[in-house]
């Protein structure tokens, strides 16, 4: 058991490979959700799984699912995955390194003819990122029933197009049904996407809980007016509220520190002309902390800020919140399978909150989950130039196939091997 490890070189093979779709001159990739590039890298993961002995499903959010067979093929399967689409200056292991170690774990279990009780399954969940359509993580919002189905498909990127439309575009409006079905545990392997476990030099990151997170949309309008003749005590300037908000977002963020993060991350003026003074300004604005108390603190704060902020600059508003969901704590029983894995490889290890949201999130309002992470160099994602060596990629590879292992060869008190429903 000790020597049970992953094929790291078919690992880091397949992630330069997949790298390829959407490259960028800095070295990163471009995959927006659903777009030709996203469509190419689902084609290429179907076919590697399929040579591996998968049986590939589809769903009607596009999440693939590809089922490695166990040997009670009626008991409900253990899970892994991650997202294949990116930012659009992303890097070459934000989420397809959780998509490819669940698909070298399958391939090392068929290298080393062994057969699991249950069924494993590595997934692509659709739109994680939420770069082209807001919010993020929706498809596996969709499965664990925090969003419809109506709602999922209707988010529309900034062109008009919705994700129900792309799906059918791109061949991947699947027929099964999102959700509803028995899974006995899930697990995400992921790089930190921050600083610590490099700068402690720890392997791997046993994640214990994951940040809340609410995302606002606001826009502020004035009036537009020539930028020489209008005199300043008289002007409407949106921008200049919109800059006032800015500092307001940014104080929030420290005045909650150090566990609050806060963050204004997209901009549109209008008209956007160097003589005119802007109208119209839209905004986003990001926040994330481990309390929820703290969370809503920051909420009230931002609504009373930018409606003092707007009278002062005579301006109307908009404030939209458009995303949501509390902190969340792993399962104690599939995080100490993460810690016991990474103890019996000698990795060193440390327990960490992830700052940034990912489908295990909503995967663990349906089932037991846990995260796995491994360090990133600088810290650096959503970045061209994020970068992780090749020897934490694998040890990550080797905890979550330990973690899978266990867990797909647990049985229920009673089980009966005619049934012909999946059972927990």
């Amino acid at each position: 058991m000790t020597e049970l490890k992953i094929n790291a070189d078919r690992l880091w093979s397949s992630l330069m490979e997949m790298a390829k779709i959407g490259a960028t001159p800095k070295g990163g990739v471009c995959r927006l959700a659903l777009t030709d590039l996203d469509k190419q890298g689902r084609d290429l993961f179907v076919q590697w799984c399929t040579e591996a002995g998968c049986t590939v499903k589809v769903d009607a959010m596009g999440n693939i699912f590809a089922r490695r067979p166990g040997r009670n093929n009626n008991l409900a399967p253990v899970g892994t995955g991650s997202h294949l689409d990116s930012q659009p200056t992303g890097g070459r292991f934000d989420g397809v390194y959780g998509v490819l170690a669940g698909l070298e774990v399958i391939r090392t279990l068929n290298d080393l003819g062994i057969e699991t009780e249950r069924p494993v399954e590595a997934s692509v969940w659709t739109n994680e990122e939420g770069s082209r359509f807001a919010p993020a993580m929706v498809a596996s919002g969709v499965y664990a029933g925090v969003f419809t189905l109506d709602y999922g498909l209707s988010r529309a990127d900034v062109d008009g197009k919705t994700m129900g439309e792309e799906l059918a575009r791109i061949g991947y409006a699947g027929t099964e049904p999102v959700g509803g079905r028995p899974v006995h545990a899930f697990f995400e392997t992921h790089i930190e996407q921050g600083p610590i476990l490099e700068a402690e030099g720890q392997t791997i990151g046993v994640v214990t809980d994951a940040q809340g997170q609410r995302w606002y949309e606001l826009v502020l309008t004035g009036q537009e007016s020539h930028a020489g003749p209008t005199p300043m005590p008289v002007r409407r300037d949106a921008l200049l509220g919109a800059a006032r908000v800015i500092q307001l977002v940014n104080e929030i963020g420290l005045a909650h520190a150090p566990v609050a993060v806060s963050t204004v991350g997209m901009i549109n003026s209008y008209p956007n002309s160097r003589n005119v003074i802007p109208g119209k300004v839209f905004l986003t604005v990001d926040f994330r902390c481990p309390d929820n108390a703290e969370l809503s603190k920051m909420d009230e704060e931002l609504k009373v800020g930018v409606a003092r902020i707007a009278a002062a600059a005579k301006l109307e508003f908009d404030l939209k919140q458009i995303f949501q969901y509390d902190c969340v704590h792993f399962d104690e029983s599939c995080v100490q399978m993460v810690r016991e894995g990474a103890q019996a490889l000698g990795y060193t290890a440390r327990n960490i909150v992830s700052g940034a949201g990912h489908d295990a999130c909503y995967m663990s309002k349906v089932t037991p989950t846990a995260m796995i992470f491994v360090p990133c160099i600088g810290g650096i994602s959503h970045n061209e130039i994020e970068d992780a060596k090749p020897e934490w990629i694998a040890a990550g590879g080797n905890v979550l196939l330990r973690a899978m292992l266990a867990k797909a060869n647990e049985l229920p008190e009673v089980f009966k091997s005619n049934e012909t429903v999946a059972v927990a």
